[in-house]
């Protein structure tokens, strides 16, 4: 990215998005940082998007885009709250304050107000990617592939495209994809470790462990001991639960993991997050962890207050949660009970149909281990259900024979 392409206030202006600030340095680094977070990546001629934001500032400490760009992107990290960090509230309050004392756009106001809602936790879902996520599978990788014609290095269309390989168990597909395009999307490096993990799944999709592993070692678990983003650290949580759930041995990784983990382990930021942070500690038999964590979310359970996460503890959080730990102490038909009623109600916890799928694996699980014939029985309805849905997937059709076995089923 050359300094000669970044729109000064003229241009921002010419092209109908004033911004509000007489300062041009402030504008360019401000385009910086918005043309690095939607390409995910990191220009480090220019310092990266951290560099950006801290050259904004610089430049124009009242620019109230800057802080609404700057304090969004902390709050969209999900690893920071501003019900427990009082710097990111006061960050926020900044921003809010700002934008009353001076004459902003109608645009740049809403911008305000969409950061703020966010901050307070009002937006209740995540926009899941559109077409994709809306099982329109085919209109979604053809619009990917668009985009992906006029950039290659588009990391975001390759997670779609990868996305839909994924649901419908076009393995071979989706293996050549990330191999043929990788090359262009590992230097995205915000959206690489998770591009790497939907790489993986497609390993475990046909039991080629070592692979998933090898993947998972070289490129998830690197990336997420090195960054502890929030993202890379769900993605190797799940990555190592599916792989155990397979019946695959994977060694001392969740007490490595359980370091970068334990630390949130009372946040409560995300009910996604907290399953993921549970998975680790139950990995790493850390037993102290778990009762906290658990513990922890009872508690906030019983007085959530405003908080749309807390307020779903309750229902979707605590019984999901308990459910994970029941399922490890090997008491598998509780854990049938408590998740059967609410496995159509995953998607309340945010993340794809991709990364919720972890929750419909347990359950088929449970139920194949469980001694209960009903729920045996139950077993080989989800894994139908599961077949019809995604034809042709390898590991379907492994847990099929695998229950027929077990069942003791001709």
């Amino acid at each position: 990215m050359l300094s000669a392409s970044l729109r000064d206030c003229k241009a921002w202006q010419s092209e109908g998005l004033p911004l509000s600030t007489t300062s041009n340095e402030a504008c360019k680094f401000y385009d910086a940082t918005l043309s690095q977070y939607v390409g995910w990546r990191n220009d480090q001629t220019l310092g990266g998007i951290e560099g950006c934001l801290s050259k904004i500032h610089a430049a124009d400490p009242n620019f109230v885009m800057g802080h609404v760009i700057g304090t969004g992107l902390e709050l969209i990290g999900t690893g920071r709250s501003v019900l427990l960090d009082e710097k990111l509230a006061s960050a926020v309050r900044k921003m809010v304050e700002l934008s009353k004392s001076q004459p902003l756009t109608e645009r740049e106001r809403l911008h305000v107000s969409a950061v703020e809602m966010f901050s307070k936790g009002y937006l209740k879902g995540i926009y899941s990617f559109g077409l994709m996520e809306t099982k329109r599978y085919d209109e979604a990788e053809k619009v990917a592939k668009e985009g992906l014609a006029l950039n290659p290095g588009d990391g975001w269309a390759v997670h779609t495209v990868a996305h839909v390989h994924e649901m419908k168990a076009e393995v071979q597909k989706g293996l050549k994809f990330m191999e043929q395009r990788e090359n262009y999307w590992k230097e995205c490096d915000m959206l690489a470790c998770h591009n790497y993990w939907h790489w993986a799944l497609y390993f475990i999709e046909k039991g080629e462990y070592e692979d998933a592993l090898t993947i998972y070692d070289n490129h998830i678990a690197r990336r997420c001991l090195s960054s502890g983003a929030m993202l890379d650290t769900v993605d190797s949580c799940s990555m190592l639960y599916r792989l155990q759930m397979e019946g695959v041995m994977v060694g001392d990784r969740w007490k490595e993991l359980l370091n970068i983990t334990r630390p949130h382990s009372e946040d409560h930021v995300l009910q996604f997050n907290d399953l993921h942070f549970l998975m680790t500690s139950l990995g790493a038999k850390d037993e102290s962890t778990t009762r906290r964590l658990v513990e922890s979310l009872r508690e906030l359970a019983k007085s959530p207050g405003e908080n749309y996460q807390h307020q779903m503890a309750q229902d979707m959080g605590l019984p999901m949660c308990e459910a994970l730990v029941e399922f490890d102490k090997g008491n598998y038909s509780r854990a049938v009970e408590l998740l059967l009623p609410i496995r159509y109600s995953f998607d309340k916890i945010g993340g794809s149909d991709a990364q919720r799928d972890v929750f419909c694996q347990l359950l088929i699980h449970a139920t194949m281990k469980s001694e209960n014939k009903r729920h045996q029985k139950l077993a080989r309805c989800l894994l139908m259900e599961r077949d019809a849905s995604r034809p042709n997937s390898p590991l379907t059709d492994r847990l099929i024979k695998k229950a027929m076995t077990v069942h003791n089923l001709d």
